[in-house]
């Protein structure tokens, strides 16, 4: 089995309709994948209805976290997308993302660079803005050659010239919050060094004993030597290690399926979970 527990659609900041996303997944040759939008489950409708057979798809989210400054996502799986206190809190963070959006946009504005709310805008389309978006204005003038090009001190980075803070979740409490909800969670890149500053190991291991499931090592932002670290961290810790692509379609360079994560620990993973099921394909039909 091929599996990808990390990927986004149009329902955040990806470039793939949830659609098209379950139909490139199939494509890529992968057997599960896990739409994980930031802190929304909007997109999950369009894509079961479209959900090609011999696919499964696995419901969850990416939730917007912070630690002592630190920005932390966390992911979290096939939980009770109807739980009020869960959906409050996505609610609350997107809700926060357009006046952040627009705090950056002025930040960079007052910083000679001509971006406007309107672009922005037309760059999210219906998804929820966020800072992939400014960055792809960023390249659409001219600013930066990259998305990730974007995400430095200069520029978008936690901390940087145009940074601008939003509502974001304590990560132990993320973790309370998903549990309750029936939910599976796991830390996203958590040693992404080139994102700016990571949550320390003794963090990861506090949150481990809080009830964190597991950590994601398999990922394009960690490194042979990093890879080798987190999985000895996660074995001394007793967590779960997932791999994935954190797909973006066409904004960012990684592919579906470049990671992927070990049939077992999927297996653990929906055995954890009380809150939501897999749901493998019939053949897709679009509504």
């Amino acid at each position: 089995m091929r599996i990808d527990l990390h990927a986004h659609s149009t329902a955040s900041d990806g470039t793939d309709t949830p659609a098209e996303l379950v139909r490139n997944a199939a494509g890529a040759g992968l057997d599960v994948v896990a739409l994980t939008d930031h802190d929304t489950v909007r997109g999950y409708g369009e894509a079961l209805a479209a959900l090609p057979a011999g696919l499964t798809l696995v419901t969850g989210a990416e939730l917007s976290c912070r630690l002592d400054g630190v920005g932390v996502h966390m992911l979290a799986y096939l939980f009770d997308p109807e739980e009020p206190e869960l959906a409050r809190e996505r609610e609350l963070v997107r809700d926060d993302r357009t006046p952040r959006a627009q705090a950056m946009i002025g930040k960079l504005r007052d910083l000679g660079v001509d971006v406007t709310w309107e672009q922005v805008a037309r760059i999210a389309g219906d998804g929820s803005v966020g800072r992939p978006h400014i960055a792809t204005a960023l390249v659409e003038l001219g600013v930066v050659p990259t998305v990730s090009d974007a995400f430095t001190p200069e520029w978008l980075a936690d901390g940087g010239r145009a940074y601008a803070e939003k509502h974001e979740l304590d990560p132990f409490e993320a973790v309370r919050l998903v549990k309750a909800a029936g939910g599976v969670t796991v830390l996203a890149h958590p040693a992404a060094v080139k994102r700016g500053r990571c949550v320390s190991e003794s963090a990861m291991a506090e949150m481990a004993s809080a009830g964190l499931d597991g950590i994601e090592v398999d990922h394009m932002d960690h490194d042979a030597d990093t890879r080798v670290r987190m999985r000895g961290l996660a074995a001394d810790l007793g967590l779960l290690t997932t791999g994935s692509s954190d797909y973006h379609g066409s904004r960012k360079t990684c592919r579906l399926g470049e990671f992927t994560t070990d049939p077992e620990i999927y297996g653990e993973i929906t055995r954890r979970a009380t809150g939501a099921f897999p749901v493998p394909g019939a053949g897709g039909r679009e509504r």
